[in-house]
């Protein structure tokens, strides 16, 4: 079996910096870690590596740095890694960046399953997964909590929803993004991170994959950043105290009078 593993390389949370002019992540001197979603999804797909064979294929788009995250996830049990990175896909929002891992994909030909996190912890956008699966035109489930049973080429899994669970079924190939309650992520072997110092990582410039120019980077991103801030801290609340029905009246005037000044 034949495991993809789309992965991306974020800012620690505690440190996510904005530029006010250009109002981009900061990424120059801030510690960089494997999105926290995606150790969930490598875990699962070693796991299905062990138990049924194959390999696991590690991909991400980002800068030259992002070969830290590749390194690390051969640490922990991953064969194959791909870093997708090249100026043309600068600016890249979801739509484009998920493009561009497909067409990254599609080189790689042989897939039997993708797996993605269920989202990145710097945008939150739980896109770029699904977005994957439309460019490659193959089935999506997400926000998958354990896969129950893959037999004849069929995938039984178990998905979250707000209500509670569904059971799904899917042909493969098929793409799945995936929730923390899967698995407990496995901290790297001795072993593992000796292959991941001596691991030579592929990388592939826009040149080597097949794509429309016009689809890429800020060219291919239909949405834009217009302005990112800090919400102001919340005001002091006013405490009422005495007879509930004389406390309502109160606040019934108090949102009169804000909702008029």
């Amino acid at each position: 079996m034949n495991i993809i593993v789309c992965i991306k390389q974020v800012p620690e949370t505690t440190q996510v910096q904005i530029d006010p002019k250009t109002n981009t992540l900061i990424r120059e001197g801030v510690q960089s870690i494997i999105n926290p979603f995606d150790m969930y999804a490598i875990e699962e797909g070693v796991r299905l590596k062990e138990k049924f064979g194959g390999k696991v294929t590690i991909v991400t788009m980002g800068p030259p740095q992002a070969e830290a995250a590749l390194k690390e996830a051969i640490s922990l049990g991953c064969d194959d890694t791909i870093l997708v990175s090249d100026r043309a896909f600068a600016g890249s929002d979801t739509l484009a960046t998920s493009y561009t891992l497909a067409m990254a994909i599609k080189k790689i030909k042989d897939f039997d399953i993708i797996i993605c996190g269920k989202q990145a912890s710097d945008g939150d956008t739980a896109q770029v997964g699904p977005g994957i699966s439309a460019h490659l035109d193959i089935p999506q489930i997400t926000y998958v909590k354990k896969i129950e049973e893959i037999k004849d080429n069929v995938m039984k899994v178990e998905r979250m929803t707000e209500e509670g669970f569904e059971i799904l079924t899917s042909p493969l190939p098929c793409l799945i993004t995936v929730v923390k309650e899967i698995n407990e992520p496995r901290i790297p072997s001795l072993k593992g991170m000796m292959k991941a110092k001596k691991a030579t990582i592929t990388v592939w410039k826009a040149i080597d994959i097949e794509f429309e120019e016009e689809r890429l980077g800020l060219n291919g991103s239909p949405t834009q950043v217009v302005k990112i801030f800090t919400p102001p801290p919340k005001q002091k609340g006013q405490m009422l105290e005495g007879d509930p029905e004389d406390s309502v009246n109160k606040i019934v005037q108090i949102l009169k009078e804000q909702m008029i000044g």
